[in-house]
């Protein structure tokens, strides 16, 4: 897992360093409450530790770590309370997301969204969970670039979290994840149709039925929610 650097200075390697420590992160190399070893990161990555420590620092800003632990810096987790707290959140960025495509791209943007499902689709035979959630973040930050608003873009790492970082695997079953599909088509849609309202509407929807699919989990995991979270 060694990365090669190209010293361009500071801050390019600083920019560089934290891309590959949140894509770790997202892909669940560093799964949540994992301690951020330094000496081994900075050996693993052949840099010193000061730039390591001013990369950890933009994570901890975007919320991906956390330095306020006895074991130093940790990838943050979340209890089922967060989690729906953060899904509450999707549920307004992707209706506004959806709403603002609907608006402002025109038809022609629904083939690259189409071209995203088709890759979703062939997660499912045989079923690859991670091809799936990577092509599921695709789609819904193609949405919000869509949306040509540069104050909602930047809440794309919200995106990452929930899909990545804290939803528990369960959540993208393969049953799930066709569900997700259609929910996906109807939204493009909609986008297509220019029918800001439907696509809002949709957009939100498809994130209520997530939220009411870990509300199932969290009910028959004898009680303990916390568990559901961190599957």
């Amino acid at each position: 897992m060694t990365e090669t650097f190209e010293w361009q200075g500071r801050v390019r390697l600083v920019e560089e360093v934290a891309q590959v420590l949140r894509q770790r992160i997202y892909r669940g190399v560093y799964p949540p409450g994992k301690p951020l070893r330094q000496v081994e990161i900075s050996e693993d990555l052949k840099i010193s530790r000061t730039p390591l420590r001013e990369a950890l620092r933009i994570l901890e800003r975007e919320g991906l770590v956390s330095a306020e632990t006895a074991r130093g810096v940790t990838v943050v987790s979340a209890d089922f309370r967060q989690l729906m707290d953060a899904y509450e959140l999707r549920e307004v960025i992707d209706g506004l997301a959806a709403r603002l495509a609907a608006s402002r791209a025109s038809e022609l943007a629904g083939a690259p969204l189409r071209a995203v499902i088709d890759t979703q689709r062939g997660s499912l035979e045989p079923w690859l969970p991670e091809v799936y959630t990577a092509a599921n973040v695709e789609f819904h930050t193609a949405i919000i670039g869509l949306a040509a608003n540069e104050y909602l873009a930047r809440q794309v790492p919200i995106v990452h979290m929930t899909s990545q970082v804290f939803a528990p695997r369960i959540l993208f079953a393969k049953d799930r994840a066709l569900a997700a599909i259609g929910e996906h088509e109807q939204i493009v849609a909609a986008i297509e149709r220019a029918d800001a309202d439907q696509a809002e509407h949709l957009a939100r929807l498809h994130i209520r039925n997530s939220m009411a699919r870990l509300r199932t989990l969290a009910q028959s995991a004898t009680g303990d929610a916390a568990a559901i979270a961190s599957a």
